[in-house]
């Protein structure tokens, strides 16, 4: 059977996950939020992998790459080697998924977790791989030239919704986003 996978994403309410390569916000306790779902393992003796696609992989700050106690993997169709040491290139989500499943990998992985770009999630949002979307919705609008893609959420059940709000560093302004969890109904 194959292995399922998970999507997470921080959006804006115009659905906005990124201008020019960057975040447009600073919100530290969604990205500690992102860094813990990410990177807890389930599973002794495991641990998880994250699939981005090169954009997503060069929007994270150099001395934050690759993502610790996770399995990085890139995806990119000009790449021709990986971006860093220990960090796998793969040319779709097909072949990252078959080869974090597949030895010498598969028995050291324990959960997947797609963390974008744009056409990333337009390709994991097609898959019947796809189980639960981990999405941050941050309620208000950001200038982005880069969106998360409308998805059929008559597809899933929303399993867990958590109201959080902080203070958005970029602009001291107070924001509020709510944390939620989508199911894939099967």
């Amino acid at each position: 059977m194959a292995k399922t996978f998970d999507c997470i994403a921080a959006l804006a309410a115009n659905n906005g996950i990124g201008i020019k390569g960057e975040m447009p916000w600073r919100l530290p306790k969604e990205t500690k939020y992102f860094t813990q779902m990410s990177k807890t393992s389930q599973c002794e003796g495991k641990q998880n992998a994250v699939i981005m696609g090169r954009k997503s992989w060069d929007a994270i700050p150099s001395k934050f790459r690759p993502l610790s106690d996770r399995l990085n993997v890139v995806i990119s169709r000009s790449l021709t080697q990986s971006p860093h040491e220990g960090v796998l290139l793969a040319n779709s989500l097909s072949n990252a998924l078959h080869l974090v499943t597949s030895p010498p990998y598969g028995d050291q992985i324990d959960r997947l977790w797609v963390m974008g770009g744009q056409p990333i999630f337009e390709e994991a949002l097609k898959s019947p791989l796809c189980r639960r979307l981990y999405l941050t919705r941050i309620m208000k609008d950001y200038e982005c030239d880069c969106f998360f893609p409308d998805f059929d959420e008559s597809a899933y059940k929303l399993i867990s919704e958590e109201t959080q709000e902080e203070i958005e560093k970029k602009s001291q302004e107070k924001v509020s986003y709510k944390l939620c969890v989508y199911e894939k109904i099967i």
